[in-house]
C-alpha cells in the first residue's frame, strides 16, 4: 500500500502515517530488504576482489539516489554486514570508525543482542573545539546491540606528536587504544582529500591542513591516514598527531571499508592500492568505475 492508503486505513493524516513509518524503520520494528543476487553485481564483486587483492567484496545494486553518497544502498548493505558479524561474534572485538556511511549502516540495523562482542572506537572522538564527533556511530551501535562500547575521549588530532603520546599514555586511554589496534575486525569509511572532505567539515582537521595533504599528493583517507593515488602514505605534520591505529596495525587484520559514490572513486582506489583492506562494500556504479580504472 502507498502511504496515503495506509493513512486512510488507519484513520490518520498522511503526515502522521509518514512519521510512524519512518519511526518504525529507524527503530527496527520494520525492516526492508531484497533477497537474491543480482548477476551483474556478483560479477563485479569477483572482478573487484581479484583486481585489488581483497578477501571479500560486496557490491550492492544502484538505487539511483540523487545524493552524491548512495547512503540508502550502502546503509542497508552495511547494516546487513554488521548484523551478520554481531550474530556470528563469539566474544570478539569490532573496531569502528566514523562518518555518514557508517552512521547510515548503524541506523538501518535492527535491534539485536550482541552476545559477548565488544565495540571500540578506532579514532579519537573529539573535534578541535572539543565537541563530540557529529558523526560518531559507536554510541548508536551500543544502543542497537546493548553491547559494551569503548570510546577514546581525546581529540582525533593532537596539537603535537608529543601531546599525542601524553594523551595515549593516560590510564584507561592506553588500554582502549590497544584494544582498538588489536580489534578482530576493523570497519571504516573512506574519505577524500578534497577541501570539502568530511574531516574538514566536521572540524576534525583544518582547511590549511587538508591543503598541505593535497600538495603532498593526497587523494584518499582512512582513519586519518592519507594516501596518494598509488596507495603510498602521504607524510605531513598530521601524521604524527593523529589518534588512530597505524597502517601497520591495520594490515594483517580483517579490515573492511564501506564506501561509494562518484566523488569517492579516486579515494577508494587509492586506499585499495595500499593493500591495507581485506574487504570492501560498495555500490554498483562505484565498482564499475574502479574496474574501468584498472583498464
Amino acid at each position: 500500500m502507498t502511504q496515503g492508503e495506509v493513512a486512510q486505513k488507519l484513520g490518520v493524516s498522511s503526515t502522521k502515517a509518514h512519521r510512524l513509518i519512518a519511526w518504525a524503520y529507524q527503530n527496527g520494528a520494520v525492516k526492508v530488504s531484497v533477497v537474491g543476487s543480482v548477476a551483474e553485481c556478483v560479477t563485479l564483486e569477483d572482478a573487484v576482489r581479484d583486481a585489488y587483492g581483497l578477501a571479500v567484496c560486496e557490491v550492492v545494486p544502484d538505487l539511483h539516489e540523487e545524493d552524491r553518497l548512495p547512503l540508502r544502498a550502502l546503509g542497508g548493505a552495511g547494516a546487513s554486514f554488521l548484523e551478520r558479524e554481531v550474530e556470528a561474534g563469539a566474544g570478539g572485538v569490532l573496531g569502528i570508525g566514523f562518518g555518514r556511511t557508517l552512521a547510515a549502516a548503524v541506523t538501518a540495523m535492527a535491534p539485536t543482542g550482541s552476545g559477548a562482542m565488544r565495540f571500540v572506537s578506532l579514532m579519537g572522538g573529539l573535534t578541535r573545539n572539543f565537541a563530540a564527533n557529529p558523526h560518531d556511530v559507536i554510541h548508536r551501535l551500543a544502543e542497537r546491540t546493548g553491547a559494551l562500547a569503548y570510546v577514546m575521549p581525546i581529540p582525533f588530532v593532537a596539537n603535537s606528536s608529543a601531546d599525542r603520546d601524553v594523551l595515549l599514555s593516560q590510564r584507561g586511554v592506553d588500554e582502549i587504544f590497544r584494544l582498538a589496534c588489536g580489534a578482530d575486525l576493523m570497519l571504516m569509511g573512506i574519505g577524500t582529500a578534497e577541501v570539502d572532505a568530511q574531516l574538514v567539515g566536521s572540524g576534525m582537521i583544518l582547511p590549511d591542513e587538508i591543503e598541505e595533504v593535497r600538495r603532498g599528493g593526497g587523494v584518499g583517507e582512512m582513519l586519518g591516514h592519507f594516501l596518494d593515488e598509488d596507495g603510498a602514505p602521504v607524510e605531513t605534520p598530521l601524521t604524527g598527531r593523529t589518534v588512530s591505529p597505524a597502517l601497520d596495525d591495520i594490515r594483517g587484520r580483517r579490515a573492511v571499508a564501506i564506501a561509494g559514490g562518484p566523488g569517492k572513486v579516486a579515494a577508494i582506489r587509492a586506499v585499495l592500492r595500499s593493500r591495507a583492506l581485506t574487504g570492501l562494500i560498495t555500490d554498483e556504479r562505484t565498482a564499475r568505475e574502479l574496474m574501468r580504472a584498472m583498464g
